[in-house]
């Protein structure tokens, strides 16, 4: 199970850090990542993290403004978003999957309900 928070309404150029809780027995050994969701479109990779934590990446589009961490203690994934544009605005889910890196959605079988980010212009 994953369940996101931090979503809601901010101001373009403003923050937002979006959490996801696992409770997941072995969440430390998945490897997770948040794709986001806007309306009428596809579902879309944002940012992915390995199990350890040390290798992450990036779509084009967030790279430079969104960071993607984890902390296996607390069985917690975050995505740190910052100067944030219109364009971001979307729902945003976390999942994971039992390969211990993916960018793929096809990989992921563990999905969050999503949290809605709106950014006004």
């Amino acid at each position: 199970q994953l369940v996101e928070s931090g979503g809601g309404l901010v101001q373009a150029g403003g923050s937002l850090r979006l959490s996801c809780q696992a409770s997941l027995r072995t969440f430390a050994s998945y490897g997770t990542a948040w794709f986001r969701q806007a309306p009428g479109k596809e579902r879309e990779f944002v940012a992915a993290i390995n199990w350890r934590g040390g290798k992450t990446n990036y779509a084009d589009s967030v790279k430079g403004r969104f960071a993607i961490s984890r902390d296996n203690v607390k069985n917690t994934l975050y995505l740190q978003m910052n100067s944030l544009k219109p364009e971001d605005t979307a729902v945003y889910y976390c999942t994971a999957t039992r390969k211990p890196y993916s960018e793929d959605v096809g990989d992921f079988g563990a999905w969050g309900q999503g949290t809605q980010v709106t950014v006004s212009s």
